[in-house]
């Protein structure tokens, strides 16, 4: 699908890896409306690449309904959205002193991270189904799981969980979705840089980064934006989960 003209959508678009997605389809000349909760991020980053901010909660029926129509009402209906919002916790089953690992919290992380997905995808599925193809397709989908999603680590239940979710789905949606030429692909991303690893020292970023094979190195934001072109562009891949981790498979700790 050529992006010039085109609407896009990117969840979590205000910063990490939903930024760097967004400013590289505005690069290819789409319209692109970034759904996020931090409204002074997402309004600053929209107004440097020349894009939309709305404030939306994924979770939220009415919030992710009226967030798609505005995008439509700025931009055309959108033929591409691109899942990234999400958040990660670290808690073990069993914690300090035998203590469970509290429900909400495992909940919360479901329903951002899963829940969340899919809610987008299917009302942006639903509105895209009604508008004409573009050649082959009308539109594609790319979501955002994690090798975690894989080889989940100690204190990774909830956030393994999510991003399993987010896998396991993927092909099922992408079969849903065929009959209405729309695809669905995933991507899993290995350790890349994100705003909360540009907290840490920098001696703490390199060790993580020399976990990786190669390159020995935490990926780059726009590495993972640079997949998401590639999947754009490939009407063949379809229904697929591709990790981009430069080889790592990830160690209990």
């Amino acid at each position: 699908m050529e992006l010039n003209g085109v609407g896009a959508i990117v969840t979590g678009g205000a910063s990490g890896l939903g930024g760097a997605t967004a400013e590289m389809l505005a690069r290819m000349d789409a319209k692109v409306t970034i759904f996020d909760l931090n409204e002074e991020a997402g309004e600053a980053h929209a107004a440097k690449i020349g894009g939309k901010f709305i404030k939306v909660n994924v979770v939220d029926d009415a919030s992710v309904t009226d967030g798609i129509a505005a995008a439509e009402a700025a931009h055309g209906i959108a033929r591409v959205l691109v899942n990234c919002a999400g958040v990660a916790i670290a808690m073990k089953t069993v914690g300090r002193e035998t203590a469970p690992h509290p429900l909400d919290q495992f909940r919360k992380v479901v329903e951002i991270n899963l829940i969340g997905t899919f809610n987008v995808i299917s009302k942006f599925a639903a509105r895209l189904s009604l508008a004409e193809p573009i050649g082959e397709e009308r539109g594609v989908i790319i979501n955002t799981a994690s090798v975690a999603a894989f080889e989940g680590q100690i204190g990774q239940a909830a956030y393994s969980a999510s991003k399993g979710g987010v896998a396991g789905m993927t092909l099922p949606i992408a079969r849903d979705l065929s009959q209405f030429g729309i695809r669905v692909c995933t991507i899993a991303p290995g350790i890349f840089w994100t705003p909360m690893l540009g907290g840490l020292p920098q001696a703490a970023q390199d060790s993580l980064g020399k976990q990786v094979p190669f390159p020995s190195r935490l990926g780059r934001p726009e590495e993972y934006a640079l997949l998401v072109q590639s999947i754009i562009a490939n009407p063949m891949l379809n229904g697929e989960t591709i990790r981009l981790d430069g080889a790592i498979r990830m160690a209990p700790r």
